[in-house]
This record gives C-alpha cells, structure tokens and sequence, in this order.
C-alpha cells in the first residue's frame, strides 16, 4: 500500500525538483553500475554521513552529500516517487530558490537528530529518505487534506484509493516514531530518527509560509484542499471490473 500520485497540480515547472531527482538517479548510477558490493561499502564510508567522523572533526562532508546516496534500487525509486509527488508543490509554494534550501535544511536536520542519538556510530547513513520526510512534513501543513491516489495490491487484488494527505502522511510518520521507538540506532538499517528530524522540520521550516498565506484562515478558506481546482484522473475512482449475470 503505497502512493502514486496527488490531486494538487503545481502552478510553475518544478525545476528544482527534477534537478534534484536528475542529480540523485545520476549519482546513483555513477557508482552502483561500475563499483562492487565491497567497494560501495568503502564508497558509503567516504561519503555517507558516518557519527564517528563527525564527532572525531571530520566527515563534514558527508553530511550533505548522504543526500544524494542510496542503497539500492527500490530505496532509490522509494524516495524518488515520494519527491516526484510531494515535491511539486512545495516548490510551487516556496519558490525554486527557497525550495531548495528547505530541501537542504531538512536534509541536515534529519542528519542530525540521527547523529544526536548515537554520536559514535560508525554505521554511515546514506539516503534522502530524511530531506524528502521535510518535504512530506511541509505538504501536510499546507495540504492537509489534498487527495493522494494511494496503490493498495493484496495478492491479485488490486485498486486505487484517494485518500487524504493528512491520513497518508500522517500513518507514515507514526510507523517512524513507533519503528524508531523499537529499532536500536547501532543495527544500522532504516534510518527512523532521521524520518522524523526531517519531517518534523520541513513542518517548522514551512510554518512562515502558512502564516504568510493566513494560518488556520487559509486552511478555513480552502478546507485544507490545494488552493486550486484538483487534477482528476480516469483511474482515480477505478475498481475491479464486475461481471453481469445472464
């Protein structure tokens, strides 16, 4: 069960969002293709986020550039349609300038919520699960109700449901804290806290444009829909084919 697609249109050309998918498909490609397994862990090292380096007075660098690494092909493409959706619109919103530095912001306060909590960890943390969290944290202030299109397969079964942001998001903000709460910093894997660093920031990050646009009276005004007419889809309301009787 996952998203596929929102029912919020942008106004302007997302830019900065297709650079940022561009510059993190390419990278990938740069070295997963050419690099053995060993040798990826070895490049992870070097240019990861890894706690110990950061607290010894290195691997600075690392703190943004673990932004635009990834582990694999599905956590890849995982992150990449969560921005291709949510992305759009905060850009919209924000501006490309402004965009992009929220995109940063919440890309280093996600690395740093995961670093606060064990300092000497010499897992290196790669992925730009947390920046796109701060994406997702700032849609569901501006768009708390905005209609997501969300896959649901069940063995053959399959359908599309148009869910509301506030449902979607929220859901997968909660499996964060509760997958955090119970998963230990030093096994590696998902990086939970860094999900919610970045999200909870990208929600302070956007709190000035939602006041700028009037607070809960812009919400009042739009019902916590997109400040335009929705985008509607043929597939949006679609559902197992039924076969009449004779």
């Amino acid at each position: 069960m996952f998203p596929i697609r929102d029912h919020n249109p942008s106004g302007r050309r997302p830019f900065v969002t297709w650079l940022l998918m561009a510059a993190n498909i390419g990278i990938f490609l740069s070295y997963w293709l050419p690099l053995s397994e060993v040798q990826v862990a070895y490049f992870f090292y070097d240019w990861g986020m890894v706690p110990r380096f950061v607290t010894e007075g290195g691997g600075w660098t690392g703190l943004f550039t673990h932004m635009f690494l990834h582990g694999g092909w599905m956590h890849l493409f995982g992150n990449m349609l969560f921005l291709f959706i949510f992305g759009d619109n905060m850009e919209d919103e924000l501006g490309h300038v402004g965009f992009a530095l929220f995109y940063l912001l919440s890309g280093l306060a996600a690395a740093g919520l995961q670093y606060a909590a064990d300092p000497w960890s010499e897992v290196p943390m790669v992925g730009a699960s947390g920046a796109i969290a701060g994406v997702m944290g700032g849609y569901l202030l501006l768009f708390p109700k905005a209609r997501v299109d969300v896959l649901f397969i069940f063995i053959i079964f399959f359908r599309i449901f148009p869910i509301p942001a506030w449902i979607v998001l929220g859901v997968w903000f909660g499996l964060q804290i509760f997958n955090g709460a119970v998963t230990p910093t030093e096994e590696g894997g998902v990086a939970y806290l860094a999900h919610i660093g970045g999200f909870v920031a990208g929600v302070l990050l956007t709190f000035r444009t939602w006041r700028r646009l009037g607070g809960t009276a812009y919400w009042s005004r739009t019902h916590g829909t997109p400040d335009h007419p929705e985008a509607v889809y043929k597939l949006s309301r679609s559902s197992i084919p039924k076969v009449p009787r004779h």
